[in-house]
């Protein structure tokens, strides 16, 4: 028997098949082989149709099925996971009234600033643990505002999972994670939040049933069956938003747990069980994939614009070489670079610099000295730095660590990005092969809850190695003093 996981992003569909007595992956693909087209018909908007997530996730099923040889009969479950905070509304009869505003769009930047301000600082990280920023709700509220005639049309508004789920099941649910990632989750009362829905004058009728995660939230009906080339009555049990679920798929569900990723940008992610910040703005807190009304565990997610995304960028303009290769260059130079400091934060203004956009800078660069493997070393070291900058924050902000997962992807490949960041963190780096669709697909056999089996899949399936802090970590923390301090000259 085997587990079917999808991980909806917002480049392509990731579709994966497990054992359901091993955990071991049998199959993952991505589909379509090209990228999916985001539409972006003004400066920082952007779009999807969510019919073409549906299309690509019926041609992907049934050409894994196809490729692994499975019999569709002998799928038992589904997980879902999903690009967070986006937007997709319906009309009565299930009709998507307007593409699906996603999570990079920023038209509703300022309603939420505007949001922040009238209700105040004080309540919303009270409450909401996060301003409401430019997420799901605020999204819904620019329909109201710019295209009242289609707001007046919607029966529910969903997160792009909620819609998945619906087409394979013809049931309209949300859970509290998805509500918590559109920021429309109120920790202090545990319940909906239903005042800011009042504020954005957005009727309450409009917000899906909740449904718990890791129970029956609807099975593949006969519609669903003869596009997708599953059978009539599998069950979805399963859904999360794709950073919850990366976590989820590290095996990151209890306090002091750490996932990490590190592609184009990096996000740290910690599970906690302290409901309370004083870091709203910079910090997002979104409830886990495990959050229930008795077990109250949370996601704090930091976000660093500035990180792969510089070393992708030396190697597509500077670099004839492999990240390999390049990785092997830099580490021939010493730690320290030789006294060559790179701030990386040219991708943008970063939330943990309060928004701030202080681009990225070579400093102390000797033409006569430096070259090519110095770049690549202090690159690697910046952006490393600057996990480490952001996972002080949340230390600051009573964050627990006593471990870090991460995937084996671009930037934990490299022992020199891995290792600075373990030696001046002071904690394990848990290294995993592994996906969010594997993980999507391990979770939708979580009905029992029993965490510990999903940990022994990971564990027997995935490890590839541990970091483990150097005795002496003298001359990383001497790298890292000199790079903050060169950082705080740009920051003032």
């Amino acid at each position: 028997m085997y587990y079917i996981g999808y991980d909806l992003g917002s480049s392509s569909i990731k579709i994966s098949i497990v054992c359901s007595k091993t955990g071991k992956n049998i199959k993952t693909i991505n589909e379509p082989s090209n990228e999916m087209k985001i539409i972006s018909l003004k400066i920082d908007w952007a779009e999807q149709d969510p019919d073409i997530w549906w299309k690509h996730i019926c041609n992907g099923t049934k050409r894994i099925l196809l490729e692994s040889k499975i019999n569709s009969n002998d799928i038992i479950s589904i997980g879902i996971s999903y690009q967070m905070h986006g937007l997709v509304i319906i009309d009565k009869n299930g009709k998507p009234l307007r593409n699906s505003i996603i999570w990079c769009d920023s038209r509703s930047v300022e309603i939420g600033k505007k949001a922040y301000k009238d209700i105040g600082g004080y309540k919303c990280s009270k409450n909401l643990l996060n301003s409401p920023g430019n997420f799901t709700a605020s999204k819904l509220k620019w329909v109201k505002q710019n295209e009242p005639s289609i707001y007046k049309k919607i029966f529910k508004y969903m997160l792009p999972g909620d819609y998945i789920a619906y087409k394979m099941s013809n049931k309209v649910f949300t859970t509290i994670n998805g509500l918590s990632e559109g920021i429309l989750w109120d920790y202090n009362k545990n319940e909906i939040a239903n005042w800011l829905l009042d504020y954005y004058e957005i009727k309450k009728s409009l917000t899906p049933d909740l449904i718990e995660n890791f129970t029956n939230q609807g099975e593949i009906t006969t519609e669903a069956s003869n596009q997708i080339g599953l059978p009539k009555g599998i069950p979805i049990t399963y859904r999360a938003g794709d950073q919850p679920n990366n976590a989820l798929s590290l095996n990151v569900m209890r306090d002091g747990e750490v996932a990490a990723t590190g592609g184009t940008s990096g996000v740290v992610y910690a599970v906690t069980d302290k409901l309370i910040s004083n870091e709203s703005i910079r910090i997002n807190h979104f409830a886990h994939v495990n959050y229930s009304k008795k077990s109250k565990l949370l996601g704090k997610l930091l976000c660093i614009n500035g990180s792969g995304i510089l070393y992708k960028w030396l190697k597509d303009n500077f670099s004839d070489v492999s990240y390999e290769q390049m990785n092997k260059k830099a580490s021939q130079i010493k730690i320290g670079s030789e006294g060559l400091i790179i701030i990386p934060f040219g991708n943008g203004a970063e939330r943990m610099f309060d928004n701030k956009n202080i681009g990225s800078h070579f400093c102390n660069l000797n033409f006569n000295h430096h070259n090519k493997s110095h770049i690549y070393r202090a690159s690697l070291e910046a952006i490393a730095f600057s996990f480490v900058y952001g996972i002080e924050i949340m230390k600051n902000d009573g964050t627990k660590i006593n471990v870090i997962k991460a995937g084996n992807d671009n930037l934990f490949r490299s022992e020199i990005f891995s290792e600075t960041v373990c030696n001046l963190i002071g904690h394990n780096i848990e290294i995993y092969e592994t996906t969010g669709s594997i993980g999507a697909a391990r979770a939708s056999g979580l009905t029992d809850q029993d965490f510990s089996k999903f940990g022994e899949f990971l564990s027997n399936n995935d490890h590839i190695k541990t970091y483990k802090p150097n005795k002496d970590s003298k001359y990383y923390k001497k790298a890292y003093k000199n790079w903050k301090d060169k950082l705080k000259i740009y920051l003032n």
